[in-house]
């Protein structure tokens, strides 16, 4: 008992001797530093106000690069604002709408693009650490515990592998940020400096859904069985399949991202992760964005956890488990099957992400099923998604897509000819387009005339 009290004492003097102000903590980064900021709701509010603070200020800091993905208003307002970009250099890896509106001014300017490096999820901890060679983190986490930890809480993802790779760690600390357990926690001998500051985590508003979104997510709710083991992306598609699954049994979670609905399917009983045969019993992420009910949800639940993201994301690690279905958005389908995830009217809009770990790793499992949604049509029904040739680089390959699902329906691409393929994606169009892309299938001698 003396002896757990006096490490106590050392975990409490070792916090108090890293304790400082915002301002203090942002002026141990150095000119020409590569900063790794947390994404989402990980991002440190007073650390980022503090940091644009001091670039503004004209004292002298040039040419910092942060790297990073999918940033919020926080990091809009601070740190990303236009007027820094030359002295902090944004470099992202997962566009939010932070970079498209930053694209659009350098546009008009004549200006060249956002920085943007392409890359899967799961290979981003080894592309900031050995590639990019980061040398300093910011993040949030929550308090410390008896034992001299903190938890990143909502975000192990990448940040976990930067707090091994001997980066120089500055973290701020939010009673609001749940202490979560898993690989994800940082002990105080590991930190440099410490900033304390209490705001509500960012929420993110839930996306507006549509009749079609509905549709689609009844559709996909059917092609999902009891006992399967999920992964979700992000926005109104994934929701409205969460909604639907309200009268399955025993599904269980190993998803990249942990979101609300997801966490609703846990609290209602639908998700016990009983028949997942990795991390039974257990619900496994890697970054976790969502409303209030979701860190609530985080904070009072003892069976999840968070990984790294280079764990979680592997496929291999993914295909342990029995029935994963992995349901993820796509902007572009074309005639053979490649999907364009991230590219819209020639510029980058969001990044591959997980996207394809979670396609191979799907497949890859005893009964998976990867999933790959969309609307039928974009821009007020004008554009077709199911289109001749992709706009866009190919975010999920061909041979890899599984199965397919508009508003109009399913289609299995797996054992199916170039032909056979063309014939079910035209059938998932819209039925305004179906004759055109017929005709350009036919062009292309993908298919014979009828």
């Amino acid at each position: 008992m003396q002896r757990k009290s006096l490490q106590m004492v050392d975990h409490v003097a070792a916090y108090r001797d890293r304790l400082m102000s915002a301002a203090e903590a942002v002026g141990l980064v150095a000119s020409g530093a590569k900063v790794a900021m947390a994404l989402g709701a990980g991002a440190p509010p007073a650390i980022l106000q503090a940091l644009a603070e001091r670039a503004r200020s004209g004292g002298g800091l040039h040419d910092v690069r942060l790297y990073y993905m999918l940033s919020t208003a926080v990091a809009a307002r601070t740190v990303l604002a236009a007027d820094l970009n030359d002295i902090l250099r944004p470099v992202s890896i997962f566009h939010s709408g932070v970079e498209r509106a930053l694209d659009a001014e350098r546009l008009k300017a004549q200006a060249p693009a956002v920085d943007f490096i392409p890359a899967a999820f799961q290979h981003v901890p080894r592309l900031l650490c050995e590639h990019v060679g980061v040398d300093t983190l910011i993040a949030t986490v929550s308090p410390m515990d008896a034992d001299g930890w903190f938890s990143l809480g909502t975000n192990a993802d990448y940040a976990h592998a930067v707090t091994r790779s001997g980066a120089k760690l500055i973290l701020e600390v939010n009673r609001h940020m749940p202490f979560v357990r898993g690989e994800c926690l940082v002990h105080v001998s590991q930190v440099a400096a410490l900033v304390e500051h209490d705001a509500p985590l960012l929420e993110l508003p839930q996306a507006e859904r549509t009749e079609t979104d509905d549709r689609i997510g009844a559709i996909i709710a059917g092609l999902i069985d009891d006992g399967a083991c999920l992964q979700m992306g992000i926005g109104a598609l994934p929701d409205a399949v969460c909604e639907r699954l309200a009268g399955h049994r025993h599904l269980g979670i190993h998803t990249e991202m942990m979101t609300s609905g997801l966490a609703r399917l846990v609290a209602s009983g639908v998700v016990d992760n009983s028949r997942k045969r990795m991390h039974a019993g257990k619900t496994i992420y890697t970054f976790a964005l969502g409303d209030g009910f979701l860190y609530d949800f985080l904070r009072t639940s003892p069976d999840v956890e968070a990984h790294p993201v280079e764990y979680v994301n592997d496929p291999a690690v993914i295909a342990r488990n029995d029935g994963v279905v992995s349901v993820n958005a796509t902007v572009q389908i074309d005639l053979h099957g490649a999907c364009n995830s991230e590219h819209i009217r020639g510029r980058q809009f969001s990044a591959t992400g997980g996207q394809l770990d979670f396609v191979r790793g799907a497949y890859a499992s005893k009964g998976g099923r990867s999933i790959l949604a969309c609307h039928s049509t974009a821009a007020g029904g004008k554009i077709s998604r199911i289109v001749p040739v992709l706009e866009g680089p190919v975010t999920t390959p061909r041979t890899d897509t599984h199965i397919v699902v508009t508003e109009y329906g399913w289609a299995d691409l797996k054992g199916k000819t170039l032909a056979e393929r063309a014939h079910a994606l035209i059938g998932l169009a819209h039925p305004d387009f179906r004759e055109g892309l017929e005709r350009d299938a036919v062009a292309a001698g993908v298919i014979g005339r009828r």
